[in-house]
């Protein structure tokens, strides 16, 4: 669950999922055969959709399949590798994922989460792992990650986390929903637009 001010994302707080394993990468978040769809509004389904099962298409002992309440992934080194889907993290955050805590994400990814709203934090490994264990020793247990004082309490411990300073005021401004403030300009892209004499002909088509 994230708690938002209008578009601000201020914290995120829920039981966590851990995955482990270095470069997960996008097509293991989400299978390239699943990208021909024209809308995002399926892709919770298709979340880790092949590693979940077994051959025979029976689900597995998946991280996802384990936790199924889970909101805050916990993740190792070079998460959301390989192509820059966006079908990534818009698997994810439809599955029921707020927010994502890792030792580190690919660059792309973060960007991507960051445009739906969902903090990707850093931690270095004994921290990462320690808070894998306490969610694999209690499944329920809460995790809340501060964005701003990039923080992520445990139960009752909190340690310190890092959110890029691009993403944390992103989020904290609520500005990180790029569709919906270029929108919110529109007047003044009409005005510019107006302005220019080649652009007369196509302003309020």
């Amino acid at each position: 669950m994230s708690t938002t001010t209008d578009k601000t994302v201020t914290t995120v707080r829920g039981p966590g999922v851990p995955v482990r394993g270095n470069d997960i990468d996008t097509d293991q978040i989400i299978p390239a055969r699943f990208l021909k769809e024209v809308t995002f509004d399926n892709m919770g389904e298709y979340a880790f959709y092949d590693v979940r099962r077994d051959d025979d298409g029976s689900f597995n002992d998946h991280p996802l399949n384990r936790y199924p309440n889970g909101e805050i992934m916990v993740v190792n080194q070079n998460f959301g590798c390989g192509s820059s889907r966006e079908h990534a993290p818009q698997a994810l955050m439809r599955w029921g994922i707020d927010g994502l805590i890792g030792e580190s994400f690919a660059e792309i990814f973060a960007g991507n989460c960051q445009a739906l709203g969902i903090p990707t934090a850093t931690a270095d490994h004994e921290t990462v792992e320690w808070i894998m264990e306490q969610v694999e020793a209690d499944p329920a247990l809460e995790l809340t990650l501060d964005v701003e004082t990039e923080t992520v309490t445990v139960g009752d411990e909190t340690v310190d986390v890092s959110i890029s300073d691009a993403q944390r005021e992103a989020l904290l401004q609520g500005i990180w929903d790029t569709t919906a403030l270029m929108k919110s300009y529109m007047d003044e892209v009409e005005q510019t637009a107006e302005a220019v004499p080649y652009l007369n002909d196509f302003v309020g088509c």
